[in-house]
Formats: structure tokens, C-alpha cells, sequence
């Protein structure tokens, strides 16, 4: 669930260092080994001078500053190092030495300023950097992060702000807020929902740009087991993609369930303006089991408590009614007694002091019965924008997330965040391509070749169709993927995004590469979930060579320094191009060389059921 603020902070142009961990936690990841160091982009199309005026570029958000456990109100966090040296590394001013330590840190917020204590000794401080790995201790939850964190002090509750790639946010955020209901399709069109209101809507937070509760949007910094695989791939597939409106960036915003009838923005929120594909229509797709409705019974003196502490209405009042509707039927002002307040403050102001759960949304009657007050309603959440039950039983329908998104938000269009521009679709022999450049249609003959040549070689043949994806710059490549610079494609499950295409055929890397990655794709199709990476990697390796030899070839050199268990730890945190072109060398000669001793039909099988460990072993010995 979101919903809009007042005002937007500064744009945040910190660059971070990609982290990998939550692309491998999903599973199913290959990097292409294609050499990349130092391959420039090939230039583009020219573009008429209406077309620059027309689609001027404005900065890219790379990172957010998010806000860690802002409803805890917490006073004091334990650090924990985290990273492979087991050292927290972390700074007290923006030009003092790193400071590490073996030990846990205490940091407790004393008024605007902090206490650190760590290692039997104590500073002050007015903020703290934290670099690398980190794990974190508060009100009995732990989080491991991989980001950068700052935390500072405001009146004596600590800030926590993470900045997270724009990706990674996203994909948290999915994983958060979706429900066992949705499916692949229902959850791209929410990534792409949450996209654009991470980034077109202004959010209100002084300290950072949004925060982790329902005020912004949900994020659980913990893991989110399968539904966050799902989120991930939801998150790929819709790389930065965002709503547009005749040229103009759109407002998004999402619920749980609009109840049968999304509202109107100006009926949840007074000062929002009014937008065309932001309409209250009958939503037949939520109400297609029939439909809920709730019912809260709350004393008086509950809701006294309540109203006074945000300073609402002051104790003493009697009656409570609604006092305006909207065109949806929603409240849109309750009157207490003789005091008018918008209906959502109200329903707000009663869930964060009683339960989010007692009054869901503000389509609701409301009577009175002696000292108590009884809420009938339906719905849950503001009802603005897209329903996220209507959208999963869209998609279990067959709607694809376009047709999810027609049905919320009329007369949008999804569209690239950077240029606006929307992707194209070209079929191929058990593909499709997707690209921002119409141009790349002439690339699918050779995408053709190599999906035939990768599974000739293979000897595998596809059981669904692959998505290729070609990113029109190597910043949305990278952005999207979190690809280290030396990687040219990436393949996960039947996923495949590229360089852009005009750039790989001007370096002469297109053949080889889409062979590579497709091959990565048909391997992953086959590959159970006990199938090592260094197999994986390895086969693909072996059957990259365009005259088929590899096998004998990596048999013949010599045996790698890398065991199989260490190789399929350093694969995927390569730390530079050289270490990455070892780990792969000596996946290709392990994967060699149990083709040679066992046959392409066993290694087939250990790719579906995992190696047994006696091979590993056999492979391992020097």
C-alpha cells in the first residue's frame, strides 16, 4: 500500500557498489564470461532536434535512501560484522579515518546526537557511517545488509537510512507487499506500480526518501523466501520501467483491495490532484469471488484515546458520523461533534493506535450503540490505483501485466524510466526479443543462429520460449542486473538480458555471446536445485566453442587450483575480470572432464539431480 506526502527531498547521487546476494538468493543465475574491459558503446541512431527538445533526458536515480524500522522508534542498535574480514568498518564524520572493530558496536541516541561504544571505549557523535557488510540488533530483530547505512538521532530516537539500488528497493518492496493470490503477471505490473512511486511521488521524509512502513511503501528488510524469488524475477523482467501519460511521468499508487470501486485521489487525500487515469470505476476482477465486508466494534474511550494523542480532537466529545462522501461512496470527512477531519487521518490515526486491522478502509457506515461505535465496511487501503486482489484474479484470468495496468490506470503506458520510450517485441525461433530500439529487429536472423547453434552443440532443446531483453546503454544494463562491468549478457531461468545489441555486433561479440547465453538458458532449464553452479557454468563453457572441441580441449590442460566446493564459491563473487576467467577455466575443465569419463547422459542427469559426491571428490583430488 502507498500514499502521497507533501514535499520531495533532495535527489540522493550517491554511487554504491553493486552487490550480487539478493540475484544469487533467487537462484538460477549465469554471467556470461564474454571479455567486456573496455568495450565502448557503438553509436546510435541520429534523432531529430524535435526528438531531443521532445525527450530530454533528466537525471537517473540509481540509489533511494530508505528508511529502516522508522515505526519502532527505537534508541539504541547493535553492529555485528557481517562481512568475510568479520570487521565492522564504519566512520563518525564525513572526512574522519575508517574506524574497525572485532568486536559488536553500540550505538544508542542521546537527544539529536549519538554514543557509540565499542571495544571498551566511547565517542560522540552526531552520525555514523557504516561501510560493507553489516549486521544489525534491534527491538529483537537481526537484519544482515549489504548496503550502505548512516544512522543519526532525533530527539532520542535513532534514523536508520539504507540506500539501496532503485532495482533492489523495488524488488524488496514486491516481495513485502504481494500476496499468495498473485502470479508472474499480476506482480509486474506492481513492480512496475512501486517503481513509479518510488520515483515520480514526493514522500515527505526530511531524512530520507521513503520509509519502510505502509506510509510510503512496505518493505520487510528480512527474507522473503519464495515470494522473494518471485519479486525478483517480477523485478528483471520490468527493469526500469515506470507509468507514463501522454509524455509525462504518471502517479501511481496501489491497494490491497478497492472493495468493488477504486476511488478518486481527492477522496482519500484533499490537497491531490485530480488525473485522468486515476478515475473511481466498479472493479468486476476484485469482486470476482463475490466479495468481502468487515465490521469493528470500538468503545468511545478507545477512540478519545486515540484522536487525542495525535491531537485531533480533545476528550469529551459524544458523537461520531460521516459527514461527506465521495464519488466511489467512501468517507471523505467524519464529524466528531462539532470537529470535521478527513476520513483517512481518522482511519490512519485509529490503526496506528489500535490496529491497522479495525477500520481497513474509509468505505464504511458507522452507528452508534450505547458507549460503543460500530464501522461496517468493505475493502482494504485507500482504494487509489491499482487493486491488488482485482490484479492477481486479472492475472489468474490470463491478463498480462499491460492489460492489469489499462484496467488501473487508463490511458497509461509502460515505458522506459530514462527515455520514455516503450519496448518493442520481435518473435524468433523460440524467443522474443525486447528492446527500446525498433532497429534491433534486424539482430533476430542472428539470435536465430545462435539459439540453433546452442542447442545443436548442447544436444538440450528448449521446453518453453526464452525473453531477450536488449538494454538500449550499458548504466541500464548494469542497473537492472547489478552486472559486474566485465560481463556483456546475463541469463537467469529463461530470462536474458544483453548489452545493447548495436554495441555487441560492432565489437563482433554478438554470435558468441547470444550463443553463450543461450546456452546458459537451456542448461538452467534443465538444472535442478542441486545442480552445482561450477557444472552449470561449466557445461556452457565447454559448449560455448563454435567448433564443438571443447570438451577435449579443457580435458587436456591442466587441473585447476580451485576445487569444485571452492570454484563454486568464487564463481559468483568474482571480485575482478581475472578472478571471474580462473573460476570459469575451471568449471569448463571439471565439467570436461566428467563429459569424458561419464557421457553426455549421465552429466545430464547429475545436472537435473546433483553430482554425487563421491565424483565431486574424485574431480577435487590433486
Amino acid at each position: 500500500m502507498n500514499r502521497p506526502s507533501v514535499t520531495r527531498p533532495a535527489a540522493n547521487r550517491q554511487w554504491i557498489a553493486r552487490s550480487l546476494v539478493n540475484l544469487l538468493a533467487a537462484g538460477g543465475v549465469a554471467w556470461s564470461s564474454v571479455a567486456w574491459s573496455g568495450v565502448q558503446p557503438a553509436p546510435q541512431a541520429a534523432v531529430t532536434a524535435a526528438e531531443t527538445a521532445r525527450k530530454a533526458p533528466e537525471p537517473t536515480r540509481e540509489t533511494l535512501r530508505v528508511g529502516m524500522w522508522t515505526l519502532w522508534h527505537d534508541r539504541e542498535v547493535v553492529l555485528t560484522a557481517a562481512g568475510p574480514d568479520r570487521r565492522i568498518a564504519l566512520r563518525t564524520c564525513a572526512d574522519c579515518a575508517m574506524l574497525t572493530f572485532t568486536q559488536p558496536a553500540a550505538i544508542r541516541a542521546d537527544g539529536d546526537a549519538l554514543m557509540l561504544t565499542a571495544a571498551g571505549r566511547k565517542e560522540n557523535a552526531t552520525r555514523v557511517w557504516v561501510a560493507d557488510q553489516i549486521t544489525l540488533t534491534a527491538h529483537g530483530e537481526t537484519v544482515t545488509l549489504h548496503n550502505p547505512v548512516s544512522i543519526a538521532a532525533h530527539a532520542g530516537v535513532l534514523v536508520i537510512v539504507v540506500t539501496l539500488p532503485v532495482e533492489s528497493y523495488v524488488e524488496r518492496v514486491v516481495a513485502s507487499e504481494s500476496g499468495a493470490a498473485d502470479s508472474a503477471e499480476s506482480l509486474r505490473a506492481l513492480a512496475i506500480v512501486v517503481r513509479s512511486f518510488a520515483l515520480h511521488e514526493a514522500h515527505g521524509h526530511a531524512d530520507y526518501d521513503l520509509c519502510d512502513s505502509t506510509h510510503c511503501q512496505l518493505l520487510h528488510w528480512g527474507g522473503n523466501g519464495e515470494r522473494g524469488a518471485q519479486a525478483h524475477a517480477a523485478t528483471l523482467a520490468t527493469g526500469g520501467e515506470t507509468l507514463w501519460f501522454r509524455s509525462q511521468r504518471a502517479l501511481a499508487y496501489f491497494g490491497k483491495d478497492c472493495g468493488g470501486r477504486t476511488a478518486l485521489p481527492t477522496e482519500i487525500w484533499p490537497h491531490a490532484k485530480p488525473v485522468p487515469y486515476l478515475p473511481s470505476q466498479p472493479d468486476r476482477f476484485c469482486t470476482a469471488d463475490g466479495g468481502r465486508e468487515w465490521a469493528a466494534e470500538i468503545s468511545r474511550a478507545d477512540l478519545t484515546a486515540a484522536l487525542a494523542a495525535h491531537g485531533l480532537v480533545a476528550p469529551g466529545w459524544q458523537d461520531l458520523s460521516v459527514a461527506q462522501r465521495g464519488e466511489s461512496g467512501r468517507a471523505v470527512t467524519v464529524k466528531v461533534d462539532g470537529h470535521e477531519i478527513g476520513a483517512d487521518d481518522f482511519r490512519l490515526v485509529v490503526g496506528e493506535s489500535l490496529g491497522w486491522n479495525r477500520i481497513p478502509s474509509t468505505w464504511f457506515e458507522v452507528s452508534r450503540q450505547g458507549d460503543h461505535f460500530t464501522f461496517h465496511g468493505r475493502g482494504w487501503g485507500h482504494g487509489v490505483g491499482l487493486c491488488q486482489k482485482g490484479a492477481a484474479a486479472m492475472a489468474q484470468q490470463g491478463h498480462s501485466a499491460q492489460e492489469i495496468l489499462a484496467q488501473y490506470f487508463p490511458g497509461t503506458r509502460a515505458a522506459d524510466e530514462t527515455t520514455g520510450r516503450e519496448w518493442s517485441k520481435f518473435a524468433g525461433d523460440g524467443f522474443v526479443l525486447e528492446s527500446l530500439d525498433a532497429g534491433d529487429a534486424a539482430y533476430v536472423p542472428d539470435l536465430n543462429r545462435a539459439q540453433a547453434e546452442a542447442a545443436e552443440q548442447s544436444g538440450l532443446h528448449a521446453t518453453g520460449s526464452f525473453t531477450v531483453r536488449a538494454f538500449a546503454s550499458t548504466p541500464a544494463f548494469r542497473d537492472a542486473t547489478f552486472a559486474p562491468g566485465w560481463v556483456a549478457a546475463f541469463t537467469e531461468g529463461d530470462w536474458i538480458g544483453t548489452q545493447p545489441l548495436r554495441t555487441l555486433a560492432a565489437r563482433h561479440l554478438l554470435a558468441g555471446t547470444m550463443r553463450h547465453e543461450f546456452l546458459h538458458a537451456l542448461v538452467e532449464q534443465q538444472a535442478g536445485p542441486r545442480a552445482p553452479l561450477w557444472l552449470r557454468e561449466g557445461l556452457v563453457e565447454v559448449w560455448s566453442e563454435a567448433d564443438g572441441r571443447a570438451s577435449s580441449q579443457a580435458e587436456k590442460k591442466s587441473a585447476p587450483a580451485l576445487t569444485p566446493d571452492a570454484d563454486d564459491a568464487t564463481l559468483p563473487h568474482a571480485a575482478s575480470e581475472a578472478e571471474s576467467a580462473a573460476a570459469h577455466r575451471a568449471a569448463e575443465w571439471y565439467a570436461a572432464q566428467l563429459l569424458t569419463r561419464y557421457g553426455r547422459a549421465l552429466v545430464l542427469d547429475w545436472l537435473r539431480s546433483g553430482v554425487p559426491a563421491g565424483v565431486v571428490a574424485a574431480l577435487g583430488q590433486r
